[in-house]
């Protein structure tokens, strides 16, 4: 199975950090997983307008397409003003309403206050309910005060739900494997 792990945002590196960690983790519990560290800082992004797949860039063509030919996503977000960031959001508006349909997703997301979480639950979960996607119910969120001043995650309990994230996102995976893709809709 081939397993993204998606930075969401072009600033910062405690989405990146998180990532990092999971991977580790998701290797401990199986190491068949073809994992890949996809980060948007990498692309150059454009907003979708409207106009034919094959006028945007090669970037956002090879981004959209490793998207939807992924079998499971771990999604990183900062909250940024109480919300996903655009560049995310962008990314999934590219994507075909089925490309994420019974694949495994877990989230993961870093913000400056305590009270973002919640943009996890009333923003995120939702987009990926309207792809359909087997969301995780555990998802994890961090705060700056998690990391030291090199994006080390320095807080025990985050490395320690970190690693149940990924233990529940493999079982997902397996879960995932014997469900048929094609949609009967």
């Amino acid at each position: 199975m081939k397993i993204l792990l998606v930075d969401g945002t072009v600033l910062g590196r405690k989405t990146g950090a998180i990532l990092e960690e999971i991977q580790g983790y998701i290797e401990q519990f199986d190491g068949t997983l073809d994992l890949e560290l996809v980060r948007f800082s990498d692309y150059e992004h454009q907003i979708v307008d409207g106009r034919p797949f094959d006028q945007y860039n090669t970037g956002m063509q090879e981004l959209v397409r490793k998207l939807e030919s992924a079998d499971g996503y771990i999604f990183a977000t900062p909250i940024f003003q109480g919300s996903i960031p655009g560049v995310l959001k962008n990314a999934l508006d590219f994507l075909n309403p089925k490309a994420l349909r019974y694949k495994p997703v877990s989230i993961v997301a870093n913000g400056g206050t305590h009270q973002h979480h919640l943009v996890v639950e009333n923003q995120f979960k939702p987009i990926l309910d309207y792809f359909r996607a087997l969301v995780t119910p555990n998802y994890v969120y961090t705060h700056t005060s998690h990391f030291d001043d090199q994006n080390n995650i320095i807080d025990e309990n985050v490395h320690e739900r970190l690693q149940e994230l990924a233990r529940v996102f493999v079982k997902y995976c397996e879960l995932s494997a014997n469900l048929p893709k094609q949609p009967l809709d």
